[in-house]
Parts: structure tokens; C-alpha cells; sequence
């Protein structure tokens, strides 16, 4: 006994070391404090994109510990200040998540107090606040109280639980599989084909609707496959609309694409990762109609809440459907199952052990209310707007008149090909770095997008990537 004793008393002496002092910890806060003041500071005149990698070596894990500030330097030249800045404002090429700075804090207090999020037992304080956050999300699109809800790690996560939900409420298995069918469009997510290659459905057939001018889905072409397929002994099973694509930001034609799949009784499936929350703009309100028919629903709040990356939010309304998939106990889980009627996050996801993710979303909803958040939104709309205006003004050529805040442009070059112009363009772009813009192909077509969500994006940021735009194409002439 006396042996284990000093070796107790030796390692809890070695151990100590995981609970810095008062003091300590407040030397420790001070100096992330400054380095994410500079850091903010720095972000109206710094790179958007830089290119590069961490030096060899860089990063590894050592044995011994290291200084705070020697490990917040290497932090800055080897992550921060490398790739993408996706907390800029010049971050117009891919969605951007947010990370406001509130949502930092309520991070760093969920994890200090380090909540398990995943059963009402475990934190009931924790559970009832993420269930307060998806009763808010269920008033705001329209879903009833009794639909089942769950905060995740992102709309990857968020598609999974409704489309497994949905092949289990459709009985989509065996050789049911290579005779089902499922309408979407060409533009859908990937992670939508990713999700049911996991969920065992590589197999199903995927019909890719023809769209519109405007880039979204014909809905008499919709109806066209779905009779086709029915009249050749088919199963159709369920239709996947965007609300707000990720390639042109469309909104497909919600309310008429319900009534398609309500006709012919398939799950409707509406993935609004992306576009969902400019249902908040009074503007925007009437694009979204049709959306509360969804069966089932994808929201990202790091995107439209400018939220840190890692929090999405699903909505589902058939609660046995998802309970199917999803629900499962075993016996050291007995002390948690107190009562039958709770909705216990871990039993509407593949999550057991979760990140806290309510506390990044209700403080800043709860200090700042929801007016900035709308603002933000509509700001964004008219950033784009005023972005194709000074476009069209030094002679590029336009997409169509975008739903939201995603659109797209290229240079009519007439000296090369505009395929080759344009990716040129974009290089040169990205070699500035001032502001990052991405780039896809649409019918063929080399094109240049711009995608504006960063909270932090202003009239400044538009100009200034004007600035580089046409320095490039100086050059380019």
C-alpha cells in the first residue's frame, strides 16, 4: 500500500500540469486574447487566400511541452496564415462559414464545463437548450412542434439522418434497392451522393432533372420522369430540392415540387444548407414557400447564422422514421433511460458523443437578438447585387439574376479562348489573394463565382475585389 501511495502522489505531481493555476490561466488568456485581437485587426488589410504549406516537421508532436507563445507563432505561420482565411471578409469563393466572436466564447465555456450533450440525463440543461434552438428553427420554417430535430457537425451529417430516415420510412432495402428511384438536380450537394453510398444505397437509380434557365428545377420535367418510372414498374421514392445551390445559389420551386411528391406520395427532401436562413429577409420570405411541406429539412447555421464551422441542424417530421434508424440502447446505458418520452439527441443521430454545439448558437442569438443576423443576411444581398453592377460596368458577362447571394461571371475575351481566359483570370486571382474567388463549370463553360456569406464581407471588400479583378485583367491584356 505504501508503495502505491508515493507512486499516486508522484504522478498526481506530474498530472498537475492539465490544471493550470489562476494565475496562470489568466497569463495564458491574456496572450490569446491579444493574439485574436491581432488577428482581427489584421483582417480588413490581410491575404484572403495565401498559397502554400507548412514547413516539414512543423506541427509533429513533441515529448517535451513547449511555451504558449512559441506554439501560438508556430500556429500563425503554419495554420492561419496559410490556404484559405475562411474568418475574412474577402472569402467570396466557396460558402463560407461565419465565426463570429461571440460563438468563440460560447465554445470556450461549453468546453470548460465540457457538457455531454448527448442524453437529457447526462446535462438536461444542455439538451433543453439545443431543443429550444430546434423549436426556434422548426417556427421559423413552418415544421411542427412534433418534428424531430438535431444540432450536427454540418449539413453532411444533417443529409445522412434524413435521407437514412427516409429509406427506412420507404422500406428502400435489398432488392428493393436497384429498382428505386430518386429525382434531384444536377446541382445537388455531393455530400448528398456521399450519404447514400454510406447509408448502403450506391446502387439506387438518381434521376438528374433538367433545369431551367435560371438553374433550377423543371418541375414538369420532374413530373415527366416520376410517370415514366411508375408506368415502368419503378419505385419512386423521394425528390431532393436545393434551396440555394451551392454552384449558382439557386432556390428550386419548393411549393411545386411538394405538390409533385404529395401527388405521388415520395419523401420530400429539401437541403437548405446553404440558402435556408434568407428565409429571415422579408424579401426573400416568398422564394421559400412550399418549404414547410419538406419531409424533412437541412439547415447550416455557420453558414446563414455565420456560426463556426461545425454546426448544422436537421428537422425531420416523422419521429418514428428517424427513431429506426437512429435509436439504440444497451445496458450500461440503463441509469439514462429514465423516461420514455424524451427525444435524446443520441437517439436522432449517429453522434453518442457530441460537441456541445448549442452554446456556440444560443448566446450570440440570445445577446445580440435576431435583428443583426437579418441585416447581415440582407446586406449580403445587396453586396451581390452591387458586385454585378461594377462587373457588368467593365464589361463581363453575367449568369442570371441569382436568388441569393451566390452568381458568377467571365471575361468575353476575344483574343483566346474564354474557357482559357477565364481560368487564366483566376489564377492570377488567386496568386493576389486580396479576396478569394472560386471557380466552376456550368454547360461547358469555364466560370468564375463569387459566394457572399461572410459576415465580416462589406462594401469595401467588393471594391477592393474589383481592384484586383482589373489589375489582373491589365496584366492578362
Amino acid at each position: 500500500m505504501e508503495t502505491i501511495k508515493k507512486r499516486l502522489k508522484a504522478l498526481a505531481k506530474k498530472s498537475k500540469a492539465l490544471e493550470p493555476s489562476p494565475s496562470e490561466r489568466e497569463k495564458m488568456l491574456e496572450k490569446v486574447r491579444k493574439y485574436l485581437d491581432r488577428f482581427i485587426q489584421g483582417m480588413p488589410e490581410g491575404k484572403a487566400y495565401v498559397a502554400g504549406k507548412p514547413e516539414a516537421g512543423s506541427l509533429q508532436i513533441l515529448e517535451e511541452g513547449q511555451s504558449l507563445s512559441s506554439l501560438l507563432k508556430i500556429y500563425r505561420d503554419q495554420v492561419e496564415r496559410l490556404g484559405i482565411n475562411p474568418a475574412s471578409g474577402g472569402h467570396l469563393g466557396y460558402i463560407p462559414g461565419g465565426g463570429i466572436w461571440l460563438s468563440g466564447l460560447g465554445d470556450f465555456i461549453a468546453d470548460v464545463t465540457n457538457e455531454y450533450a448527448g442524453m437529457y440525463f447526462g446535462s438536461p440543461g444542455a439538451v433543453t437548450m439545443e431543443d429550444e434552438l430546434l423549436d426556434w428553427m422548426k417556427e421559423v420554417f413552418g415544421f411542427p412542434s412534433s418534428a424531430i430535430g438535431n444540432l450536427t457537425s454540418g449539413g453532411s451529417i444533417a443529409n445522412l439522418i434524413a435521407l437514412t430516415s427516409a429509406r427506412d420510412k420507404m422500406g428502400i432495402k435489398a432488392d428493393k434497392i436497384p429498382v428505386s428511384v430518386i429525382y434531384t438536380s444536377p446541382q445537388v450537394h455531393h455530400c448528398i451522393q456521399k450519404a447514400l453510398r454510406i447509408i448502403g444505397l450506391e446502387d439506387i437509380l438518381i434521376r438528374y432533372i433538367s433545369l431551367d434557365e435560371n438553374h433550377r428545377m423543371d418541375v414538369k420535367d420532374l413530373r415527366r420522369h416520376i410517370e415514366v418510372d411508375f408506368q415502368n414498374g419503378l419505385n419512386p421514392f423521394m425528390v431532393i430540392a436545393s434551396a440555394g445551390t451551392t454552384d449558382t445559389g439557386a432556390i428550386d420551386p419548393l411549393e411545386r415540387i411538394a405538390e409533385v411528391a404529395q401527388a405521388g406520395n415520395l419523401w420530400y427532401h429539401v437541403d437548405a444548407a446553404y440558402g435556408g436562413f434568407f428565409i429571415l429577409v422579408d424579401e426573400k420570405k416568398d422564394r421559400f414557400k412550399g418549404i414547410e411541406k419538406a419531409d424533412s429539412l437541412v439547415i447550416d447555421p455557420h453558414k446563414g447564422l455565420f456560426l463556426p464551422y461545425g454546426t448544422g441542424a436537421v428537422l425531420v417530421k416523422d419521429k418514428d422514421a428517424v427513431f429506426h434508424s437512429h435509436h439504440y440502447t444497451a445496458n450500461y446505458m440503463q441509469d439514462a433511460i429514465q423516461d420514455d418520452t424524451l427525444i435524446n439527441p443520441a437517439d436522432v443521430s449517429p453522434e453518442l458523443t457530441k460537441h456541445f454545439r448549442g452554446m456556440r448558437m444560443w448566446l450570440p442569438l440570445q445577446l445580440h437578438g435576431i435583428k443583426p443576423f437579418k441585416a447581415c443576411l440582407e446586406e449580403k444581398l445587396w453586396l451581390t447585387e452591387y458586385f454585378r453592377e461594377r462587373l457588368k460596368s467593365e464589361g463581363f458577362e453575367l449568369g442570371p439574376q441569382p436568388d441569393l447571394s451566390v452568381s458568377y461571371f467571365w471575361y468575353p475575351s476575344k483574343s483566346e479562348d474564354q474557357n482559357v481566359f477565364n481560368d487564366k483570370l483566376l489564377r492570377a486571382l488567386h496568386k493576389n489573394g486580396d479576396v478569394f474567388l472560386s471557380s466552376t463549370v456550368l454547360d461547358g463553360k469555364f466560370v468564375i463565382r463569387m459566394a457572399i456569406l461572410a459576415f465580416r464581407t462589406k462594401k469595401e471588400t467588393i471594391d477592393r475585389a474589383m481592384d484586383m479583378i482589373l489589375a489582373a485583367l491589365q496584366k492578362l491584356h
